[in-house]
């Protein structure tokens, strides 16, 4: 950084600022921990020999704040995956129910965008098609943000939700299903496939609730992947040349995506371990009547406090997975 011709290449420029800015935040919790371990031991000592009991006390709060660095070091090394720095692109699509889903998958829209706002992320909004009465039948949103798809990524699967229905005259329990994908954004100098003559793009103009905000040009791009069937859309800016640009991010990281999940999939052919994340699969259940409950199916993780989990506080859940996997 120090070079004069530095800023010459300021794209290159920015990257290398992006990764130091990475760089600093693995290593400054560690110096800070450091320190306040060599002013605990210093601290302690002098107060042993006084028998200074103010002092003691002071310990006693260092050490708790030590202790709870450290449980943040060990939670930041559970990211060991090679995109877990990454944003994060998150779709939800509604799953069959017609409103109940729609409304559903609107619910867990608000829970992303609530445990995003909880860490400080920035959020664009990618797509968004509403449900013909309540909720929205898919959305993808981008989550910009240190290690966001390193969290984010246990949120891969199907949702299931059990509630009495605000839409039924009778009050009857219903079952809702949405699911989620998600996938890292990925840098240009990682290579994906792409060829020009696999892709089918289609512009339309995009919907919204009117107003000054009403688009009435056809800027919104859908790309279809011909060879796998693979749909991206993009519709939150003006400009066709931005959503197109946008889409082509997101198709290169869904792409991705599809590789590593045949990779996955074939180291579990190789261990024998089954478990496809498949529609009606649900990887966690959200329960509101007739008793209150979330439970992920596959840590066993479980709260009884509903309405906190759907404000966004998820991240023991995201910790619990995290776990797992280090685990396995």
């Amino acid at each position: 950084m120090a070079k004069p011709d530095f800023w010459s290449d300021s794209d290159a420029a920015q990257k290398l600022m992006q990764k130091m800015k990475r760089l600093k935040a693995d290593v400054q919790p560690v110096r800070e921990l450091e320190a306040l371990y060599e002013e605990v031991a210093l601290l302690l000592e002098l107060a042993s020999e006084e028998n200074d009991e103010a002092s003691l006390r002071e310990v006693r709060e260092d050490v708790a704040k030590l202790e709870s660095g450290l449980d943040a070091l060990r939670f930041r090394l559970m990211f060991s995956g090679p995109h877990d720095d990454k944003n994060a692109f998150v779709s939800i699509h509604a799953g069959a129910g017609g409103t109940e889903s729609c409304d559903w998958a609107e619910m867990l829209l608000r829970m992303y965008q609530r445990w995003a706002e909880r860490h400080d992320f920035d959020l664009r909004m990618i797509e968004h098609q509403t449900g013909d009465e309540a909720g929205i039948r898919r959305a993808t949103i981008n989550v910009i943000g240190s290690y966001a798809y390193g969290n984010l990524k246990s949120e891969i699967g199907v949702h299931r939700l059990v509630r009495i229905s605000p839409f039924d005259s009778g009050a009857r329990r219903h079952t809702s299903f949405a699911s989620v994908d998600v996938v890292p954004e990925l840098e240009d100098d990682i290579q994906v496939e792409l060829n020009e003559s696999d892709l089918r793009i289609d512009t339309y103009r995009s919907s919204g609730a009117g107003g000054q905000h009403v688009n009435v040009t056809d800027s919104a791009v859908r790309i279809t992947h011909i060879p796998t069937g693979v749909v991206v859309q993009c519709q939150n800016e003006r400009s066709q040349h931005k959503n197109r640009a946008t889409a082509l991010k997101l198709m290169r990281a869904r792409l991705y995506r599809l590789e590593e999940q045949k990779r996955e999939k074939e180291l579990r052919d190789l261990y024998g371990e089954k478990g496809e994340i498949a529609w009606g699969n649900q990887i966690r259940s959200y329960v509101l009547q007739p008793y209150q409950m979330v439970k992920d199916h596959r840590t066993e993780h479980e709260t009884g406090n509903t309405e906190a989990v759907l404000d966004g506080d998820i991240d023991p859940f995201i910790k619990a997975y995290l776990r797992r996997s280090m685990q396995k």
